[in-house]
């Protein structure tokens, strides 16, 4: 069931989802409410159109399951500013995102290296050239491209190559991930937390609020650490708060990446106290960024110095900055009504009902 209904036009959108309390974050349903873009009900049509036009996913699953994935709910509650094309643009690529992680994690399970590594070589080149891939014969490949160059079209050459650096280095690290979990070797904790950052694509998201903001931010606006560090915040609070909801199914499904199965393995903590170390790290997460949200803020509030130029970037860190704090709820609750995660509603806990558990890449 999606997350909102239709007739949602508010900004800020009540909840009423039941939390497991092994998973209940008081802080986030109290001091970061819910955000909406008032797009979204168009947005779920849209991206629901686009799966299926780039044959992403079968009619029959599209009808069945898109919805219920809450893919679009997920950025519909991050960018919430975004002009309607951009979040559109933004929503496909995440939707293809995580068409893309299914593929990946079914290549691992089937034994297809020859597959995966024919896919790692395609998505390189179409991040550098999307134009030339919209009709590949691989529809992950062709879906990409698209996505791609609609998100290139929004701001000047120099983003562009930002992003298509942060994500080939993605891409590199989803085939780090393919060799651990073939291999059966599970990162060390400060291993996992560096793959983590890229498998996550903190820094994806985060160019992402650029667009959303309608500027490209100046280098030494975008690496001061009084806007860095709330990005990385609400990054890492999204990637520990989705491990700890999967830890109990990726042990059984011998996973090897997941902050708590690197703690159990190296630090030699048991599943309570590998929970409780994640829950830690989240908790803090949340009261660092309020912190730091703050020092963002003064930020600024110092880059209005009285010129257009500065008034026109203070506003859109601003912008970002809420965004940021959107992430938090978006993502928590996201994980409470996405399909994606209802394992225990699943025919088969190793097989996701959404996904093409075919051949797919194979010739």
């Amino acid at each position: 069931m999606p997350a909102f209904p239709h007739s949602t036009t508010s900004a800020s959108v009540p909840t009423a989802v039941a939390v497991p309390p092994s998973l209940a974050l008081p802080a986030i349903e109290t001091a970061f409410p819910r955000q909406l873009h008032p797009y979204w009900p168009r947005l779920q049509e849209k991206t629901r159109r686009w799966l299926l036009d780039k044959r992403l996913m079968s009619a029959e699953k599209v009808r069945e399951y898109a919805d219920g994935l809450c893919y679009t709910d997920l950025m519909a509650g991050y960018y919430t500013g975004a002009p309607d094309e951009v979040l559109q643009a933004i929503a496909d690529y995440s939707a293809w995102f995580f068409v893309w992680d299914d593929r990946h994690d079914r290549d691992i399970v089937h034994h297809r290296p020859d597959a995966w590594g024919r896919l790692r070589r395609e998505l390189h080149t179409a991040l550098d050239a999307p134009g030339d891939h919209l009709r590949h014969p691989d529809p992950l490949v062709a879906g990409f491209a698209d996505s791609v160059a609609r998100l290139y079209s929004f701001l000047p050459q120099s983003w562009n190559a930002r992003f298509a650096r942060h994500f080939h280095a993605v891409v590199e690290a989803y085939d780090r991930e393919f060799h651990n979990r073939t291999e059966g070797i599970v990162p060390t904790v400060r291993e996992y937390l560096e793959l983590r950052r890229l498998t996550f694509a903190h820094w994806i998201w985060t160019d992402l609020l650029e667009p959303s903001a309608g500027i490209e931010l100046p280098d030494d606006v975008r690496k001061n650490p009084a806007y860095r560090r709330p990005a990385l915040l609400s990054q890492e609070f999204a990637a520990w708060y989705n491990d700890l909801c999967s830890l109990p199914k990726e042990i059984a499904g011998d996973e090897v990446h997941n902050l708590g199965i690197s703690l159990i393995k190296h630090e030699g903590l048991d599943l309570e106290e590998a929970e409780s170390n994640i829950r830690r790290r989240i908790e803090e997460c949340i009261s660092e960024f309020i912190v730091a949200e703050q020092e963002g803020l003064r930020f600024a509030d110092g880059l209005a110095d009285g010129t257009v130029r500065g008034k026109e970037i203070s506003v859109a860190v601003r912008a970002c900055l809420g965004n940021m704090r959107n992430w938090f709820s978006s993502v928590y609750w996201f994980h409470h009504e996405s399909g994606r995660y209802m394992v225990d509603s699943w025919d088969d806990r190793s097989t996701p009902p959404y996904v093409n558990n075919e051949a797919a890449g194979e010739k």
